[in-house]
């Protein structure tokens, strides 16, 4: 939190424990009678008196604004600025994350030093690197990890750049900028169809014919160079196998067109400053274990 928002919220409180001083001493009554005020209402026999709070209730409420006083003096706690006794939120937080690494640096270090491969199906990493991915990626890939629209499936075995430990390490570590470029300009409509019919039948699908055999000239032009000549993908580019029934983006006609017309931009974001190395680590083993957590699942 910035100095001006603990200002801010400092000072909200502030009035407010003003307002309601002022209100609770504003209408206070004393030594009246019940007979001598009534308020003019009644319901069901019953006649309702402007009475003077109860002297309990009244003490009761001026002692929790002299406590919230104090409090606010001592701890004001909401963001930046100490109190009388040096504490804020920020600064216990800090302590805290530290004292939760001096207390795991003995089983990150053991961690990092293990391969990833071997620590994939340790219970405890498991449960951490469950932890991490549920902090860091489930917003985007799910709670299960099986992705969604525009988002990849971490649990199955097609990989756009690659399922081997390191390589999944690279990508959370510096994160992936896909670059589908968009070829409706280049193509024009009827090319754009044409492409569509070609990559439906890469899949086995049954477009026209006639169609799909100029898509196939229009993707050796324009897409060969990343999807390779048979259309099966290239991880180091990040260019998707476009044969196996797998769409990150829908595989219906008009979504494939959408797709060549205005191409895609998907982002993966670094965790290079978010995480440290052992973390990384963990979380790299949670991931590359779903394949075979997934193979075990009925």
């Amino acid at each position: 939190m910035t100095s001006f928002w603990s200002a801010w919220v400092i000072v909200l409180t502030s009035i407010t424990i003003i307002a309601i001083t002022w209100l609770l001493l504003g209408n206070r009554k004393t030594g009246a009678k019940k007979e001598d005020t009534p308020t003019g209402h009644s319901y069901d026999g019953i006649q309702e008196y402007d009475n003077p709070l109860p002297a309990w209730w009244f003490y009761m409420f001026l002692i929790t604004i002299v406590w919230s006083i104090g409090y606010l003096i001592v701890y004001p706690g909401m963001g930046n600025f100490a109190g009388l006794l040096g504490w804020t939120s920020t600064g216990q937080h800090a302590e805290r994350v530290a004292e939760a690494e001096t207390r795991y640096r003995a089983m990150y270090d053991r961690y990092l030093a293990m391969p990833i491969e071997e620590i994939a199906d340790d219970p405890v990493v498991r449960r951490m690197g469950m932890r991490m991915f549920g902090n860091n990626c489930a917003q985007c890939h799910g709670a299960d990890a099986r992705g969604g629209y525009g988002f990849p499936n971490l649990t199955d075995n097609d990989w756009i750049y690659g399922g081997e430990p390191a390589t999944i390490e690279t990508t959370i570590v510096n994160g992936r900028k896909a670059a589908m470029p968009p070829w409706g300009n280049a193509l024009g409509d009827k090319g754009v169809e044409e492409v569509t019919a070609y990559v439906l039948q890469l899949n086995n699908r049954e477009p026209d014919a006639e169609l799909a055999a100029a898509g196939e000239q229009h993707f050796k032009t324009y897409c060969v160079a990343c999807h390779g000549p048979e259309g099966k993908g290239n991880p180091a580019m990040g260019a998707p196998n476009l044969t196996n029934g797998i769409w990150l983006y829908g595989g219906s006609r008009g979504e494939i067109a959408h797709s060549v017309r205005a191409g895609r931009n998907g982002v993966m974001p670094a965790f290079k400053d978010t995480l440290g190395p052992e973390k990384i680590h963990i979380l790299t083993a949670w991931v590359y274990g779903l394949r075979n957590t997934a193979s075990a699942q009925p």
